[in-house]
């Protein structure tokens, strides 16, 4: 999200005022950013909802006498962006889901019992985190530093920190470490679709650099990958050594102007976790546990099932908390379940058996009869 100094949250994001209402649609606390959307608008807007529920036609953008409300739902509390210009919807909907951790930071629960015991701080959080209806501040981290509870405002003179003023909202000033330590994990998701004859008609790898950094100062860090553009610009590409990133997100520390020009990923960390990318490789993917089920009906009342698990990687690698579902018809009763290894258990709710098994060593394989 966008911040004095840095860059904007989406184009066109022009929001009139910011609502949250409790399960039955009051308002609870509301603050106006431009004063061009009456209060009886909101007033309107739960009818509206019931009316479109009714009809089977749920949105969350919900249209109506000329005002645009964009709404989440979070416990028993709705969250709303309403405004009379066509503003970003995909760009309110970030801002709302990012003042919902505001809230979660300050109050550990968002519901309506902690909104009407906090209105002093949320209305000073939302004169902070947005201003003439575009967004400014939405690191928590940063606005605790100075907007603190009751107490601690009557005791303490409010300074903003550096990151208020500064391009770098993300980090604060003066963090010092005896050791300096950054952790870097790669988290990837394999999806796959295969037909009934078994070939994989689809595959993709959804990705993300998750990072824990613990350094002292304002530091400029440096990421290199073997991007298959970058590569190929040095002259280094060599087959089956690059991997073409698609639909790349960054975390808003990364220059997105020097990884445009050289593909080179710098950034001044936020202190703590963070997503540092997420990325997506549309490649063949062969799958590591390749499932093969065969359903028979011996009878008009008792259906079986078979299947196998085979591990499809190298035998020195063990696939750990290996969880399969196989999907029942919704009447199933007694079922009579029997398992190579790991156990199987028919859940009602969710229609379906589900095999865990604690480990599957490469190479091998699993078998269960139902």
């Amino acid at each position: 999200v966008g911040h004095r100094g840095g860059r904007a949250l989406g184009g066109g994001m022009s929001v009139s005022a910011v609502f949250l209402l409790d399960s039955r649609g009051r308002v609870l606390i509301h603050r106006d950013y431009r004063g061009d959307v009456p209060l009886q608008h909101v007033e309107r807007f739960m009818g509206r909802l019931a009316e479109l529920e009714e009809a089977g036609e749920d949105s969350p953008v919900v249209e109506g006498e000329g005002v645009t409300y964009v709404y989440l739902q979070h416990s028993n509390l709705y969250l709303m962006a309403v405004g009379k210009t066509n503003f970003n919807a995909a760009a309110a909907f970030l801002f709302l889901h990012r003042l919902v951790d505001v809230f979660t930071l300050y109050f550990e629960e968002l519901e309506e019992e902690s909104v009407q015991d906090n209105f002093v701080t949320i209305y000073e959080l939302l004169d902070e985190v947005m201003d003439f209806g575009y967004p400014q501040f939405t690191e928590g981290k940063i606005l605790s530093e100075f907007i603190h509870t009751e107490a601690y405002r009557m005791e303490q003179q409010k300074k903003p920190p550096m990151a208020v003023t500064n391009a770098v909202s993300w980090r604060s000033e003066g963090l010092n470490y005896k050791k300096n330590e950054v952790f870097l994990d790669v988290v990837e998701h394999v999806n796959l679709v295969v037909n009934p004859n078994g070939s994989v008609v689809h595959s993709e790898i959804v990705g993300a650099l998750k990072m824990r950094a613990y350094l002292s100062g304002m530091p400029e860090c440096k990421l290199g990958l073997n991007d298959k553009v970058m590569l190929e610009n040095q002259g280094r590409a060599r087959k089956g050594k690059s991997i073409e990133l698609e639909d790349i997100k960054f975390h808003q520390c990364v220059r997105l102007s020097r990884f445009e020009s050289d593909r080179t990923i710098s950034f001044i960390p936020p202190d703590g976790a963070f997503d540092l990318m997420s990325y997506r490789i549309s490649t063949q993917v062969k799958p590591l546990i390749w499932i093969e089920c065969k359903f028979d009906r011996p009878s008009r009342s008792r259906v079986e099932f078979l299947v196998k698990a085979h591990g499809q990687f190298k035998e020195r690698s063990t696939a750990n908390s290996v969880e399969i579902k196989v999907p029942v018809p919704a009447d199933a009763t007694s079922p009579k379940l029997k398992t190579s290894q790991g156990t199987a258990e028919y859940k009602p709710e969710e229609e379906a058996v589900v095999w865990q098994g604690k480990s599957l060593p490469g190479g091998e394989q699993g078998m269960l009869r139902a």
